[in-house]
Order: structure tokens, then C-alpha cells, then sequence
């Protein structure tokens, strides 16, 4: 049944826990209600309603609304949106970027498939999306293995189309869905933030293209897992441990091949210079300054952070890129203790330097790989540490020895603003992740107290 008979009512804000506003319509005397989360995005909404009834639009007595603001399904799947979305962002995007957006999708493309005959193996069908499908370039633009190109024939008929995340039930699921890992165990609460940042953009994308008019994710009522960002003062190694991890690192490997002695200056580099492993990673001589005695200065301006080769441009294992969270051409002079200007020194006469002046290199001149020492560091750790502290998270990554360094600083009365200036951190995220106590301190401080309090008795 159409009608003529309409009565259009202002915008209200309703009383809720969050901001809400409300466009109310009646069409032959049935009232329709529609929510908004914004004032503009009702307003609009209002607009589009008395554009409609002044051009003698018919309204559904049904729905509403006019016909030119019936809902019509859209034809397009995820899967195609997927693709469309990862086709707009990859251009833009840090190699490690890319890789999470490639998981994130691959997460919510397994949640939204229909129960279809014929369905390939779950492990095929990770390795489908994640080597084949998620990357550039994409599916359509190389030759697929037969096994590879049927499974995503497959997806691509069985995917659900876009608009089912408008369902509040389906958009509940697919959250639930990054709470697991591709392997089906449980994923920590950090990677879930990172899939639903990827999911909750690609659904503003949608919006922009005019499949949603706004997102509708925000209507499902989810509890986010909680995340951490502080650092565990457990991992935390003070100056006696860091020097016997440092120590125990050039007896790695043996004398000749020299698997540790290579290493030490990396890790020095992160202890007493506080440099991120990418950043030390990518270190050059013609960057340092390395007096014979006192303080010297390193001018930081790339790094070398390692990823996989299918989410690089060039093809390699590891990017070449800028520092982290500062634009391309920004650099951060950061001054470096004797202790750590001594173990430079001693390393560039020992190994020399690679051909683009890298002070830390494998023995066929490569970029050193993460898996490389991370491997080191663990035997370091079983060299220099009791088993009952081996076992404990005491400095377990290379990148604790950062944390440490910052902690030290920090201990040592440094203002927080310099500490964040050497360390390439906001002031917030310094004191929100790294102010915290080294291993022993508290005693250091107990004595203290204890002092002040016998001059009183």
C-alpha cells in the first residue's frame, strides 16, 4: 500500500549511556522511528525524507519510506569487498602493516562463509586467502595453482554478501571470530584490538563507497579484551644482569665463525643506546660519531625492520624505511654512553663494515635476520643466567633490553622529556610503558626510608 498522507517531526536527542539521536516520521498515521549516533547523520537522514515528500515521492506504508530510500541489497560479497579494500590500501601501507591487514581479513573472510558442498580443507583455505588471495599482486592478475584457484572459486561463491554486517547477530560473530587465532587457539589480546582496527576500517571504506550509511558495528555491544601497555617489570634486566647477557653473547658459536661476537654490538646498541632492534639493525659508521674517550652521538634515519618478502615491494626480507611513527626524512640524534661508543669501536676493527657501511651484517653481507639473533640471544641467556632465572621472562626477547635501558634512565632521575627524545616515544607512552622499577631497586629504596626514618627515632 502507498500513501501521500506524511508527517515528518524535527531531530531529538534521546537520554542514552551514548549519544543518540532520533528521526521520527509517520506515513497514514503509522509512526517510524530511525536511531542515529550523530546530530549530522540524522539531520541528513531528515533531509532526504522532506526532499522525498516534496517531489510527491509515494511512501510505503510498510517500510516508511519513499522508494528512492528503500534499502536495496547490495549484490557484493565480502570476499569482493575484501579485495577491493585491501587494493586500495596496500599501496600505502609499512610491509608489517600489510601483513596484519592480510590476517584480519583472512579472519573475518573465514567467519562470513556459508556452509557449501564442497568445502576445502581449513588449512587450504588459510593458505588460499593468506598466500594468494590477501596479497598484490592479486588472484586475478597471476596464475594460481589448480588447488589455490579452486578454493578461492570456492570462497567466492560461498562468501556472504557485505550487507549481512549490518545484522547486529552476524556483526556480534565475526567480532567473537578475532578472538582466535587462524589455527583456532585462543589470540592474545593485542592481535584482537589489530583485527578489529582492520575489520572497523574496512567497514568505514564501505560506508564511503554508499554500502552502509554508517558503520554498523558500532550498534553491537562487545567487550573488547583489555590490553596491557605496560611493561612487565619482570623483563626487566638491571646494569649487572644486562652486562653478563652482553658478556655471554660473544660465546655463542664458535671463536672463528664468530655467530656471537658479531651480534654484541647489536645488543649493546639496545641496552645502552636504547635503539629499537630495527634501528640497530640498520646502523651505519658514516651515521656515528665515535670519539677515542667520553660520550659519543648516533644520527638515526633508517631502519631495517624484517618481514616476509611477499609484503615488501622490492621483494627482499627486509624493508627499508624511515624511523618508526616519524615521517620518511626525520632523523633522531641520540648520544651514546663510552660504554657503548667502546663496543662500536671494537666491532667496526674487527668486522669492518658491509658495502652500504651496516656496522652488523651476516657473513655474506646481508641484513641480519630477526630469527638470527633471537636465536643467538636465547643461548646468551642459558650462558649467563641460572636455570631458575633462564625459566623466568627476565630480558626473554632482544627488545626487553630497551625496555631496560629506558627503565634505567628513567631510575637515574634522566627528565622524562630527554628520555623520550632519545628513545623516539612520546612523554605519554614513555611514562604509560617503560617508567618502571629495575630488578633490586625496591631494596635500594627501602634503605633509603629505612635511613631517613632512624634519624628521627
Amino acid at each position: 500500500m502507498k500513501s501521500l498522507d506524511v508527517k515528518i517531526w524535527s531531530v531529538r536527542k534521546r537520554n542514552t549511556k551514548k549519544p543518540s539521536y532520533d528521526v521520527r516520521w509517520a506515513v497514514a498515521g503509522k509512526v517510524f522511528p530511525q536511531s542515529f549516533r550523530t546530530k549530522a547523520l540524522a539531520d541528513n537522514y531528515r533531509s532526504k525524507l522532506m526532499r522525498a515528500a516534496r517531489d510527491g515521492e509515494e511512501f510505503d506504508t510498510e517500510s516508511g519510506l519513499p522508494g528512492s530510500m528503500e534499502e536495496k541489497k547490495s549484490a557484493l560479497t565480502w570476499y569482493s569487498f575484501a579485495l577491493k579494500y585491501l587494493a586500495m590500501k596496500w599501496p600505502h601501507a609499512a610491509p608489517n602493516t600489510r601483513d596484519g591487514i592480510n590476517e584480519s581479513l583472512t579472519s573475518v573472510t573465514t567467519a562470513l562463509l556459508d556452509d557449501r558442498p564442497g568445502r576445502p580443507s581449513d588449512e587450504l583455505l588459510r593458505r588460499a586467502l593468506r598466500n594468494w588471495a590477501f596479497v598484490l599482486p592479486g588472484p586475478d592478475d597471476r596464475e594460481l595453482p589448480t588447488e589455490i584457484g579452486n578454493a578461492l572459486h570456492w570462497v567466492a561463491k560461498a562468501s556472504r554478501p557485505l550487507s549481512d554486517l549490518a545484522d547486529p547477530v552476524i556483526g556480534r560473530a565475526v567480532l567473537d571470530s578475532l578472538k582466535l587465532k587462524l589455527d583456532g587457539t585462543a589470540a592474545a589480546a593485542e592481535t584482537v584490538r589489530r583485527k578489529r582496527r582492520t575489520l572497523v576500517n574496512a567497514v568505514h571504506y564501505a560506508v564511503d563507497l554508499g554500502e552502509f550509511p554508517e558503520n554498523p558495528l558500532a550498534a553491537v555491544r562487545w567487550q573488547k579484551p583489555k590490553v596491557s601497555s605496560e611493561v612487565d617489570p619482570r623483563i626487566v634486566a638491571n646494569p649487572e644482569q644486562a652486562r653478563s647477557l652482553l658478556h655471554a653473547v660473544s660465546y655463542v658459536g664458535g671463536y672463528r665463525r664468530a655467530r656471537g661476537r658479531r651480534l654484541v654490538g647489536l645488543f649493546a646498541s639496545m641496552y645502552f643506546g636504547g635503539f629499537r632492534p630495527a634501528e640497530a639493525v640498520g646502523l651505519a659508521e658514516p651515521d656515528l660519531s665515535l670519539p677515542d674517550s667520553g660520550w659519543g652521538s648516533a644520527l638515526l634515519h633508517r631502519t631495517r625492520p624484517s618481514v616476509g618478502k611477499q609484503w615488501t615491494d622490492t621483494g627482499e626480507s627486509h624493508d627499508d624505511r624511515g624511523l618508526k611513527n616519524r615521517p620518511t626524512e626525520d632523523v633522531r640524534r641520540v648520544p651514546i654512553p663510552p660504554q657503548l661508543v667502546a663496543v662500536l669501536r671494537e666491532h667496526i676493527e674487527t668486522f669492518g663494515t658491509a658495502e652500504d657501511g651496516r656496522l652488523f651484517f651476516s657473513e655474506n653481507g646481508g641484513v641480519v635476520s630477526s630469527s638470527t639473533y633471537y636465536r643467538a640471544w636465547q643461548e646468551a641467556r642459558e650462558l649467563a643466567l641460572p636455570p631458575a632465572v633462564v625459566a623466568s621472562p627476565l630480558a626473554r626477547r632482544p627488545y626487553d633490553l630497551r625496555h631496560s635501558a629506558l627503565s634505567t634512565w628513567l631510575n637515574a632521575g634522566v627528565d622524562a622529556t630527554e628520555v623520550a627524545e632519545r628513545a623516539g616515544n612520546s612523554v605519554e607512552v614513555l611514562l604509560s610503558r617503560y617508567a618502571k622499577c629495575l630488578d633490586g631497586r625496591q631494596e635500594v629504596a627501602n634503605r633509603r626510608i629505612e635511613d631517613l626514618l632512624r634519624e628521627y627515632e
